[in-house]
């Protein structure tokens, strides 16, 4: 395998595949929509998860789409910060005053946005709107869904054939089905490159509310306690809250796995670079700017869009050159891509 990130060739995979789907989703052009509604198409807006910009994950990995599109099609964007304790209805204004001020496609970045979404995008049905992780039936959303499970899988590879004290950990941030895809894939890559590896699991906390995405501090707490029961590689799937999983995992000198985006190439991990073997990658950002692209060209998606390991909507980043030097390590990961993509392995999601 090369040892370069994968997210330039996801990217162009998930565009390619999105767009080559349009046609199974009609336009979000031809109902009435509200009095208010314009159509002035001003350019692609986000409306961030929690945790917001800046968590150098899965909201950072949007915003890249965002930036894409903005450079290429040189047109207005904007992206807006989620607020601490907000309702339902708090986002549904979010996404109606982005939509209202003309902004096409509006994104909500996170299965939070699902109640609000559904609403908004009733109130403006010539507005293109798209929600990452759930999935929102209507004529114009397109729902941006991802195989978080095969990554994670490819993860568990990576974390098995990295250890040296057969135990493992996974961080989740907050104990819902979608996380749980993140562990089961992982269980399972690790438990299928070797049987004799432990994994020890924990989640941060039972809602989104409690602050299991968004805080560092509890990440480095519960990365020390598995730590202390041997775990000298450590997987997150928690935004904001791995990077508390990463410091403590520095600190220890053992590994860590970021998740969403190439977490060893992110500025503001520079100094735990060294202790990221590698990252889960979910290309948000390729979705985000498949969806811009397809409105810009008049063909906007809709309808549940699925991005898996064959068309790099999700992969392992190789970034770290200390990735190649553990043996075995890269050719694992490769049998085991090709075994995912033949159907040959099935990568459970629970």
């Amino acid at each position: 395998m090369r040892r370069i990130s994968k997210l330039t060739r996801v990217a162009v995979g998930v565009a390619s595949l999105a767009l080559a789907a349009s046609a199974c989703g009609g336009t979000s052009t031809d109902e009435g929509g509200s009095d208010s509604e314009t159509t002035s198409d001003l350019g692609l807006a986000i409306a961030y998860d929690i945790g917001g910009k800046g968590d150098q994950s899965f909201n950072d990995a949007a915003f890249s789409g965002l930036e894409k599109a903005q450079k290429e099609f040189g047109y207005k964007t904007a992206d807006v910060e989620p607020t601490e304790g907000e309702t339902d209805a708090d986002k549904q204004q979010r996404l109606e005053s982005l939509a209202k001020q003309g902004y096409n496609p509006v994104i909500g970045i996170g299965f939070v946005y699902g109640p609000a979404m559904e609403a908004a995008a009733a109130k403006y049905p010539k507005t293109t709107f798209g929600i990452v992780d759930s999935v929102v039936e209507a004529k114009n959303v397109a729902s941006l869904v991802f195989a978080e499970e095969q990554a994670s899988y490819l993860a568990g590879v990576a974390a098995a054939k990295a250890t040296k004290t057969n135990t493992v950990g996974f961080v989740g941030g907050v104990d819902i089905p979608l996380i749980h895809k993140f562990e089961a894939g992982y269980k399972q890559g690790v438990t299928d490159t070797n049987s004799k590896v432990k994994v020890i699991s924990q989640y941060l906390t039972q809602t989104a509310e409690e602050g299991g995405f968004s805080s560092p501090d509890k990440g480095k707490a519960a990365a020390e306690g598995q730590i202390e029961k041997k775990a000298d590689v450590l997987y997150a799937a928690a935004g904001l809250s791995g990077q508390g999983v990463i410091e403590a995992a520095a600190k220890a000198k053992v590994w860590a796995i970021g998740v969403d985006s190439d977490q060893y190439k992110q500025a503001a991990l520079a100094s735990y670079k060294g202790s990221i073997l590698t990252s889960a990658l979910k290309d948000v950002g390729g979705a985000v700017y498949a969806l811009a692209k397809s409105v810009k060209d008049g063909k906007p998606l809709t309808g549940t869009q699925t991005f898996d390991l064959k068309v790099n909507g999700v992969g392992l980043s190789e970034s770290n050159p200390e990735f190649a030097k553990i043996a075995g390590l890269s050719d694992a990961v490769a049998k085991a891509k090709e075994e995912i993509n033949n159907g040959t392995i099935k990568v459970k999601t629970e």
